[in-house]
């Protein structure tokens, strides 16, 4: 189950009392207070996983709790501290506090680490408390509250290539053959309901993350169809391929249908709209429709001079686009200073 938005509580642990004590042993008549420390609560610490794609695993809890500190013991014992709560959360979540709008962290790196709540300190011991004029001191620290809160959070996919198109434009069937992805395909509208994400290794040991993301339809920036709630995870691919749909079974004019997405795009950030993009003529793998991609292939060059056409079916096409996809990736991470050109 693909989720991307979650509620839950958490709350750190609670710091053990400090102890009450006095040495009592033979021969030694004046021991004095040997209470000792209580015990730090333990934190709760999210942690990014490159091997989670989702936040379905926290939907069956709403309060996460870190174990309290031991009180402390006599003999100048200290309690044992609570153990750090650590939960796991996909590469790029977004957390923020439930009632407010301001990102506290963006977990973008694997391995990646955040104490979003602090245990409470153990409380002091009488020994901590004696002095010159207060030789046998009964005072003890109470251990401090761990720190709670609700937290609100939210995944954004982290992919290198977000591929758009209409329902049934091939989506699916492109990122199963270019990529290690295997998503459900099926002949009918929104067959796909949850983002796919795929690794696709090139042929210089490099490799980058291409997802496909459903549910784009006129109106998607507003909230129809599905496209509103995966919209988002377009906003952190540099590269969008953008699939026109030119089977025969497709009523609709391709080239309509892009202008349609395009404005659903500056609709929803002016950013995405802006990010770099490669035209697909995507289902040309039958006399019909290459009869109809030749026949639109001046306006499509209007919009982009190097217009692909491919066949996911067939693999016609596949390896020219995925070069084109490499090398326009490698000069956006080139001028990020992220790869070496």
């Amino acid at each position: 189950m693909f989720i991307d938005q979650i509620q839950i509580t958490v709350h750190a642990g609670d710091g053990g009392d400090g102890c009450s004590s006095f040495r009592r042993e033979k021969y030694i008549p004046l021991g004095g207070p040997d209470g000792g420390d209580g015990g730090r609560g333990g934190d709760v610490t999210l942690k990014a996983d490159k091997n989670l794609t989702t936040l379905a695993d926290l939907r069956y809890r709403q309060v996460y709790q870190a174990e309290a500190g031991r009180p402390g013991r006599g003999k100048d014992m200290t309690g044992k501290s609570g153990k750090e709560l650590v939960i796991p959360v996909p590469v790029g979540t977004l957390v923020r506090e439930y009632e407010g709008s301001e990102t506290i962290v963006d977990l973008k790196q694997d391995g990646q680490r955040y104490r979003v709540v602090k245990g409470g300190a153990g409380g002091a011991g009488n020994a901590r408390f004696k002095s010159s004029v207060n030789r046998a001191p009964r005072r003890f620290g109470k251990g401090q509250a761990g720190e709670k809160k609700e937290i609100f959070l939210e995944l954004k996919l982290l992919a290198d290539v977000a591929i758009v198109g209409f329902p049934n434009a091939g989506k699916s069937t492109l990122i199963s053959r270019i990529s290690n992805a295997r998503p459900k395909i099926a002949d009918y509208p929104f067959s796909t309901l949850v983002p796919n994400l795929g690794v696709v290794l090139m042929n210089d040991y490099r490799s980058f993350v291409a997802a496909d993301i459903p549910g784009l339809i006129e109106g998607a920036a507003s909230g129809k169809g599905l496209g509103i709630q995966f919209l988002k995870h377009t906003e952190r691919s540099r590269i969008l391929v953008h699939l026109l749909d030119f089977s025969v079974e497709n009523p609709r004019d391709p080239i309509e249908d892009y202008y349609t997405l395009q404005k659903e795009l500056e609709k929803f950030s002016r950013e995405l709209y802006l990010k770099p993009q490669i035209l697909v003529a995507s289902k040309v793998d039958h006399d019909e429709a290459r009869l109809r991609f030749a026949k639109e292939a001046p306006r499509l060059r209007e919009i982009d001079p190097d217009v692909l056409a491919i066949s996911a079916i067939s693999g016609e096409g596949l390896p020219e686009l995925t070069r084109k996809i490499q090398a326009m990736l490698m000069r956006e991470k080139v001028e990020a200073g992220e790869w070496n050109a």
